[in-house]
């Protein structure tokens, strides 16, 4: 019984073949001419269908189909829309416009995601189904109607209708802030390495760059200027990060390393005791002196202050005087007899 509801309920949309038309016709703005296309588009592999060989059924045939067209076609709109601009910024736009974020989200304003056909349980697991849905769509309408009818629909009903193409073009969602806001949130260290510096056909400077967490090797970017490049680089890391956890187990691992070296001390505290010991050391000690020594010291002190202050108030010029000359045989012979008559 249980079987038999969740069957029903996985048939509901197409009971009626004609409710189906009607609801396509919303969603595409016209009526399909094969309508075995659009069935398979709207198969999810989880109902698990097989033909008559015993070959699955599902839609990510068409899936593969539409995602190769979607490409065509959304690159014919950038690149007529956006005159003059580089490869870098229409290469970007596109993959804005054809994401799985945007197409899944385009499946829910349009209805799509309620005509896929799943086994119920695998919805709210599985976020790309609706965008791999609008592929496959796009897909069934190449094979139905041919590459004008999917510009058209993209042009007429997407671009014309649900999104406006310049918002998404100038809209930079800034990664290398979310990337340095993650890992400052888990205190990794994260830094970008200039991996090297060339030049296109036209001689325009093309730099690359790679993301370092914790030492660890992230993913690389390449752009027309440093921030370009580190951009598609954080950009790159963080669907890394989202995609494998063995890339955080790796990151996380070099932090706790390097945590562990930083808190371990590299040597031990100095002694303080002995530091003060050894600067005393350098005081050369003078000996002691008796208080008798030290009087009499200042005694001395003192007569030589008052000494050589009275040789300074006394001292003249007089005591400078010419080169003595030799005195005359008459001064001889009167200074020994003077000094005769001082004997007698």
């Amino acid at each position: 019984m249980w079987v038999n509801n969740i069957i029903d309920r996985i048939k509901l949309p197409f009971r009626k073949e004609k409710e189906l038309f009607s609801a396509l016709y919303n969603i595409l703005g016209f009526y399909p001419h094969n309508i075995k296309f659009y069935k398979q588009a709207l198969l999810h592999k989880s109902v698990g269908r097989r033909n008559a060989k015993g070959r699955p059924q599902n839609n990510e045939r068409l899936e593969f189909l539409g995602d190769a067209v979607l490409d065509a076609v959304v690159g014919d709109i950038v690149f007529r829309h956006f005159e003059g601009k580089r490869e870098g910024f229409l290469t970007n736009t596109r993959s804005k416009l054809v994401s799985r974020d945007t197409l899944g989200k385009l499946a829910k304003e349009m209805g799509i995601s309620q005509l896929i056909l799943s086994s119920g349980h695998s919805m709210s697991h599985n976020s790309y189904m609706n965008g791999n849905a609008f592929e496959a769509l796009v897909g069934a309408i190449y094979l139905d109607r041919g590459y004008g009818a999917c510009m058209r629909f993209m042009e007429k009903r997407i671009l014309a209708q649900l999104i406006n193409i310049d918002k998404v073009a100038y809209k930079e969602v800034n990664f290398k802030s979310k990337l340095l806001e993650w890992s400052q949130k888990n205190r990794v260290k994260m830094s970008f390495c200039d991996l090297e510096q060339t030049r296109d056909e036209q001689g325009s400077p093309v730099f690359t760059t790679q993301v370092l967490l914790e030492g660890i090797e992230g993913c690389k970017g390449t752009g027309y200027s440093k921030k370009e490049s580190q951009q598609l680089a954080s950009k790159e890391t963080l669907q890394r990060l989202r995609r494998e956890p063995q890339f955080i187990d790796a990151i996380f691992v070099a932090k706790a390393d390097r945590t562990k070296m930083e808190e371990e001390p590299v040597m031990a505290a100095p002694d303080i005791d002995k530091l003060q010991e050894e600067q005393q050391n350098f005081i050369v000690e003078q000996p002691k002196e008796s208080a008798e020594q030290v009087e009499s010291g200042n005694a001395v002190g003192a007569d030589a202050v008052q000494q050589s202050q009275a040789e300074e108030d006394e001292f003249t010029l007089d005591d400078i005087s010419a080169a003595p000359r030799e005195k005359t045989r008459e001064e001889i012979i009167a200074e020994a007899e003077a000094a005769a008559f001082a004997e007698a």
